[in-house]
Protein backbone atom coordinates (compact mmCIF):
# COMPACT_ATOMS: atom_id res chain seq x y z
CA UNK A 1 0.00 0.00 0.00
CA UNK A 2 1.27 3.52 -1.01
CA UNK A 3 1.19 6.59 1.38
CA UNK A 4 -1.61 8.73 0.39
CA UNK A 5 -0.27 11.88 1.87
CA UNK A 6 1.64 13.69 5.02
CA UNK A 7 -1.04 11.97 7.36
CA UNK A 8 0.14 8.20 6.71
CA UNK A 9 3.77 9.23 7.69
CA UNK A 10 4.87 9.97 11.83
CA UNK A 11 8.31 11.46 12.90
CA UNK A 12 10.85 8.37 12.97
CA UNK A 13 11.61 9.01 16.56
CA UNK A 14 7.67 9.04 17.09
CA UNK A 15 7.28 5.74 16.06
CA UNK A 16 10.00 4.16 17.45
CA UNK A 17 8.67 5.51 20.82
CA UNK A 18 5.38 4.63 20.76
CA UNK A 19 6.08 0.90 19.02
CA UNK A 20 7.91 -1.99 19.77
CA UNK A 21 11.10 -0.13 20.26
CA UNK A 22 9.71 2.19 22.86
CA UNK A 23 11.93 0.43 25.63
CA UNK A 24 15.20 0.46 23.33
CA UNK A 25 14.73 4.25 22.57
CA UNK A 26 13.70 5.04 26.62
CA UNK A 27 16.98 2.96 27.59
CA UNK A 28 19.20 4.86 25.11
CA UNK A 29 17.89 8.10 25.86
CA UNK A 30 18.89 6.98 29.62
CA UNK A 31 22.35 5.61 29.25
CA UNK A 32 23.14 9.02 27.41
CA UNK A 33 21.80 10.95 30.33
CA UNK A 34 23.95 8.50 32.82
CA UNK A 35 27.08 8.98 30.17
CA UNK A 36 26.66 12.66 31.21
CA UNK A 37 26.00 12.77 34.57
CA UNK A 38 28.58 10.06 35.38
CA UNK A 39 31.65 11.60 33.09
CA UNK A 40 30.84 14.90 35.15
CA UNK A 41 32.88 13.55 37.72
CA UNK A 42 35.93 13.11 35.87
CA UNK A 43 39.06 15.32 34.62
CA UNK A 44 38.09 17.03 31.15
CA UNK A 45 40.77 15.11 29.22
CA UNK A 46 39.81 11.54 30.75
CA UNK A 47 35.92 12.25 30.44
CA UNK A 48 36.63 12.98 26.95
CA UNK A 49 38.13 10.18 26.27
CA UNK A 50 35.47 7.34 27.15
CA UNK A 51 31.80 6.76 27.23
CA UNK A 52 29.32 4.54 29.23
CA UNK A 53 28.00 2.34 26.54
CA UNK A 54 25.92 0.28 29.39
CA UNK A 55 24.72 -1.16 32.33
CA UNK A 56 24.83 -4.61 32.69
CA UNK A 57 24.72 -7.22 35.83
CA UNK A 58 25.69 -4.28 38.60
CA UNK A 59 28.80 -2.73 35.99
CA UNK A 60 28.87 -0.08 34.65
CA UNK A 61 30.92 -0.77 30.62
CA UNK A 62 32.65 1.76 29.50
CA UNK A 63 34.51 2.16 25.79
CA UNK A 64 37.84 3.70 25.80
CA UNK A 65 40.11 4.92 23.32
CA UNK A 66 43.60 3.28 24.27
CA UNK A 67 45.11 0.92 27.16
CA UNK A 68 46.54 4.29 28.98
CA UNK A 69 42.71 6.01 29.27
CA UNK A 70 41.38 2.76 30.45
CA UNK A 71 44.06 2.42 33.39
CA UNK A 72 42.79 6.18 34.15
CA UNK A 73 39.84 5.03 34.27
CA UNK A 74 40.24 1.89 36.76
CA UNK A 75 41.99 4.85 38.69
CA UNK A 76 38.28 7.03 38.82
CA UNK A 77 36.32 3.72 39.12
CA UNK A 78 35.90 4.47 43.14
CA UNK A 79 34.67 7.94 42.10
CA UNK A 80 32.38 6.59 39.57
CA UNK A 81 30.79 4.04 41.46
CA UNK A 82 29.83 6.28 43.80
CA UNK A 83 28.58 8.97 41.56
CA UNK A 84 26.23 6.14 40.27
CA UNK A 85 25.22 5.37 43.64
CA UNK A 86 24.13 8.66 43.99
CA UNK A 87 22.16 8.43 40.76
CA UNK A 88 20.28 5.10 41.60
CA UNK A 89 22.64 3.13 39.90
CA UNK A 90 23.54 0.03 41.53
CA UNK A 91 27.31 -1.06 39.77
CA UNK A 92 29.72 -2.19 41.81
CA UNK A 93 32.71 -2.57 39.47
CA UNK A 94 33.67 -1.51 35.67
CA UNK A 95 33.72 -3.22 33.03
CA UNK A 96 36.40 -1.26 30.45
CA UNK A 97 36.67 -1.90 27.17
CA UNK A 98 39.34 -0.45 24.27
CA UNK A 99 38.18 1.02 20.91
CA UNK A 100 38.09 3.87 18.72
CA UNK A 101 36.01 6.52 19.85
CA UNK A 102 35.70 7.76 16.18
CA UNK A 103 36.63 6.39 13.42
CA UNK A 104 38.69 8.81 10.54
CA UNK A 105 36.29 10.17 8.03
CA UNK A 106 36.96 8.96 4.41
CA UNK A 107 37.01 12.80 3.50
CA UNK A 108 40.16 13.85 5.08
CA UNK A 109 42.38 10.55 4.38
CA UNK A 110 44.50 11.72 1.46
CA UNK A 111 43.20 10.01 -1.76
CA UNK A 112 45.36 7.10 -3.26
CA UNK A 113 47.23 8.30 -5.98
CA UNK A 114 47.19 5.77 -9.43
CA UNK A 115 49.53 4.01 -10.18
CA UNK A 116 51.33 4.34 -13.86
CA UNK A 117 50.02 0.62 -14.61
CA UNK A 118 46.41 1.89 -13.95
CA UNK A 119 47.13 4.97 -15.75
CA UNK A 120 48.04 3.14 -18.81
CA UNK A 121 44.74 1.31 -18.40
CA UNK A 122 42.78 3.75 -18.05
CA UNK A 123 44.39 5.83 -21.42
CA UNK A 124 44.06 1.96 -23.29
CA UNK A 125 40.10 1.82 -22.35
CA UNK A 126 39.57 5.58 -23.30
CA UNK A 127 41.86 4.91 -26.97
CA UNK A 128 39.42 2.23 -27.55
CA UNK A 129 35.90 3.70 -26.66
CA UNK A 130 34.13 5.52 -29.22
CA UNK A 131 31.51 7.84 -26.74
CA UNK A 132 33.82 10.96 -26.25
CA UNK A 133 32.13 11.88 -23.03
CA UNK A 134 33.88 9.03 -21.74
CA UNK A 135 36.92 8.95 -23.21
CA UNK A 136 37.37 12.67 -21.62
CA UNK A 137 35.88 10.95 -18.24
CA UNK A 138 39.39 8.48 -18.87
CA UNK A 139 41.53 10.60 -19.37
CA UNK A 140 40.59 12.73 -17.02
CA UNK A 141 41.03 9.54 -14.62
CA UNK A 142 43.94 8.97 -15.90
CA UNK A 143 46.01 12.50 -15.54
CA UNK A 144 45.46 12.00 -11.68
CA UNK A 145 48.52 8.99 -11.45
CA UNK A 146 51.85 9.43 -10.42
CA UNK A 147 53.84 10.41 -12.69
Amino acid sequence: MQPTGPRDFKLPLESLESGDWRSLVQRSHWLDALDWQLRQSLPPPLASRCRLTNVRDSRLVFRVEAGAWANALRLASDRLLGEARKLGVEAHALTLKVATMQPVPADLTPPTPLSPAARDALRAAAAAVSDPALRDQLLRMASLAES
